[in-house]
């Protein structure tokens, strides 16, 4: 079994790097910088690549590298692929948005883990699952978020689909993870009223100690990623499942 994940320099993706890495899995992470601490840590079972999941023809020539074809020759076991790396893209009522920051969102959260996902199926014979890293904005609404919640209902459908499409060797499931303590939750804090008119939420989660920490959730996604459930519903969150 060997794993491969987007967005392991930071967040949660550091503590799924890290939690893949502590029980033994070979991983191959994927991020603009790569993560020093755990390459010492790990040596010889942390792979990395630095890539711009924004750049759309530098993501889909490393798709046909040399490099991923030389990690995926290494073990045809059970393949685990965790498309964790995401961005808030702007947050925004829809006529104070950016053009360069939609796109870049969308390239992002949507784009390059489809198209993870389809190289990987297309390439590996073996056992594959395929976990995407969702959201509860997918599935409620939050003013200001229009393209961050779009972007998550986008790979909450798409593995409805791909479920749908019965292939025996391949489970895939969208997971919202929770809140999680991370940069990403301090960027929310941070954001203007007028932006994000739910902001005082958030402030209070973080201020009423209710945030999970990225090491207690990344454990919890990792023991249902590897559980005999995962995949058994194509759209998850990780808060209800018991």
């Amino acid at each position: 079994m060997q794993a491969i994940l987007t967005g392991h320099s930071r967040g949660l993706g550091a503590a799924l790097a890290a939690e893949l890495l502590g029980r033994g899995i070979p991983l191959l992470g994927l991020a603009r910088q790569g993560n020093p601490a755990l390459a010492a840590a790990y040596p010889g079972r942390l792979s990395e690549a630095a890539l711009d999941l924004a750049d759309d023809a530098a993501l889909r020539a490393w798709l046909d590298s040399q490099q991923l074809g030389d990690f995926l020759a290494a073990d045809d076991g059970p393949l685990l692929l965790i498309n964790n790396a995401g961005v808030l893209g702007p947050m925004a009522a829809l006529d104070a948005q950016a053009p360069g920051e939609i796109a870049a969102a969308i390239a992002i959260n949507v784009s390059a883990p489809l198209l993870f996902s389809a190289a990987l199926a297309r390439r590996h014979a073996g056992e594959l699952r395929i976990l995407h890293i969702s959201s509860g904005a997918a599935r409620h609404p939050y003013p200001g978020w229009s393209i961050y919640g779009a972007s998550k209902a986008a790979l909450d459908h798409h593995a409805r689909c791909v479920a749908a499409d019965g292939r025996a060797k391949l489970r895939i499931c969208a997971l919202a993870p929770g809140v999680i303590d991370t940069d990403m939750q301090t960027r929310i804090r941070a954001s203007a009223e007028a932006d994000f008119p739910l902001k005082d939420k958030f402030v209070a989660l973080k201020a009423e100690g209710r945030l999970s920490t990225p090491q207690g959730a990344a454990r919890a996604v990792v023991d249902y990623l590897l559980s005999e459930k995962f995949g058994s519903q194509p759209v998850a969150d990780l808060r209800e499942l018991g």
